[in-house]
């Protein structure tokens, strides 16, 4: 191979290990020249954070999922269910706000059981087992909370009268910046240190490079993926809380749009940084351009059923980049 030619594939490489930093960085710059002010506000800027907090804590939850070459189509739905957990533990039976979080985690945690159930034990493809889950959560969910939504001045499914009738400041709170934003910046930070400086996470992504070679190597394959799950569900169930305190409500399937968003992020950061793989930082970069470009996009008014399929490009896009390059390897 002569000079010119491996300068040429080095630079191929540069391009598409740090695409979406650069798409990042032309997204500032070209709607800054094109709105100014109204684009590079603090206002704005923090805007554009808490608009991909969620996605991102979606997207991390994915991230560690996808780890160890697994995927769940279930989370936007399973979230939904977290979501009114946390509202109704809080509004219907009168539980503090630190309680009512852990309600929604641990409900969370216990209905990931089927889940792990249909992967592990009765090994059903990923895909398969989650798209089947979805209609599940989606079915309990809504006869849980009687079809409506759990928010204040309406009566429990069941009937009676709410313990509580008003959502406390704190409350709120969560689902507003600036917490939304550090609680995403601690999630992005947990997951990196998890997945890239311990031996834990780099089993995981050993699981996800060759998985018989990890399990040869004496990686218990069921364990991991076991763990990998709850630690998913952990994350998916911090999503819906941030979704129900932001909306200050749990409205019927509330979570369900922010799968394919978050799915986007996490196949565009595995990019970043020649990674090849899913991770955190990644996913984070990932979810800020999504947010960026939809933004940037209804601030010069592009009409809003435009939006969708700018997300579908990027997607696909992610996709080009990440797959294509492995035909060269």
């Amino acid at each position: 191979m002569n000079t010119k030619t491996a300068n040429q594939r080095h630079v191929g490489r540069f391009l598409v290990s740090w695409a979406a930093v650069l798409a990042l960085v032309a997204c500032f710059i070209a709607f800054t020249a094109l709105k100014g002010s109204a684009f590079m506000s603090m206002s704005n800027m923090t805007n554009i954070l808490r608009a991909m907090a969620i996605t991102t804590v979606f997207g991390i939850a994915a991230t560690v999922t996808m780890a160890p070459d697994g995927f769940d189509m279930s989370a936007g739905t399973l979230a939904s269910c977290s979501a009114y957990a946390f509202v109704s533990a809080y509004l219907w039976f009168g539980l503090n706000l630190g309680l009512s979080i852990v309600v929604s985690i641990v409900t969370t945690i216990v209905m990931y059981q089927l889940t792990m159930l249909l992967i592990l034990v009765c090994k059903i493809p990923d895909m398969l087992a989650t798209c089947s889950l979805m209609f599940v959560h989606q079915g309990l969910g809504q006869w849980y909370i009687g079809g409506g939504a759990v928010s204040t001045g309406m009566r429990t499914s069941w009937g009676a009268q709410p313990a509580r009738t008003q959502l406390s400041p704190a409350f709120s709170a969560i689902g507003r910046a600036p917490w939304i934003i550090i609680i995403m910046l601690a999630c992005v930070g947990v997951a990196f240190v998890f997945l890239n400086y311990t031996k834990h996470g780099r089993f995981l992504y050993a699981m996800g490079g060759n998985k018989e070679a990890a399990k040869l190597s004496g990686i218990n394959i069921k364990k991991y993926r076991y763990m990998a799950g709850m630690i998913t569900a952990v994350f998916i169930a911090i999503a819906g809380i941030l979704v129900a305190s932001r909306g200050s409500s749990a409205q019927v399937m509330c979570c369900d749009d922010y799968l394919m968003p978050s799915l986007a992020a996490v196949f565009v950061g595995r990019t970043v940084g020649g990674a090849e793989k899913p991770n955190a930082l990644g996913t984070l970069v990932g979810a800020g351009l999504i947010s960026t470009l939809e933004n940037g996009l209804t601030i010069v008014a592009v009409p809003f059923y435009v939006l969708p399929a700018v997300k579908g490009a990027v997607l696909a896009l992610a996709l080009v980049a990440a797959y294509a390059t492995k035909k060269e390897d």
